[in-house]
């Protein structure tokens, strides 16, 4: 929960400053309601793969989820650059300057946050 708290903060400071930096607004096709869900979606699922990982590969569950949630966040960044955006929206082209670092979000609130909840250590 942390993790998505954190993921909301970031890409809404980042947003804004996106948007006084470029002078555009992307709030019709990445509003706020988006990204907090999008942050708790991928953050929930976060926890509970982690979860499963763990119980599952014990001692090596972490790394192996560690390492899977970096190259799927690495993945992702294709959603955005591939997206297409309405005929509406002015300078389609920085869209995915505010969509791409968003992507990876999640995976550094989750590297950030995580070492300070330790847990019991399982044989």
């Amino acid at each position: 929960m942390m993790a998505s708290l954190l993921t909301t903060l970031a890409a809404t400071i980042y947003t804004r400053i996106y948007f006084f930096a470029t002078e555009t607004d992307f709030s019709k096709v990445l509003g706020l309601q988006r990204i907090i869900g999008f942050s708790l979606l991928t953050c929930m699922l976060t926890v509970l793969v982690n979860y499963g990982m763990i119980r599952w590969l014990k001692r090596k569950g972490e790394i192996i989820f560690n390492f899977l949630f970096s190259v799927i966040s690495f993945a992702c960044v294709m959603i955005p650059i591939s997206v297409t955006l309405p005929l509406s929206v002015q300078f389609p082209e920085l869209f995915p300057g505010l969509a791409v670092p968003m992507v990876f979000f999640p995976a550094i609130a989750w590297y950030t946050l995580n070492p300070l909840f330790p847990r019991k250590q399982q044989n």
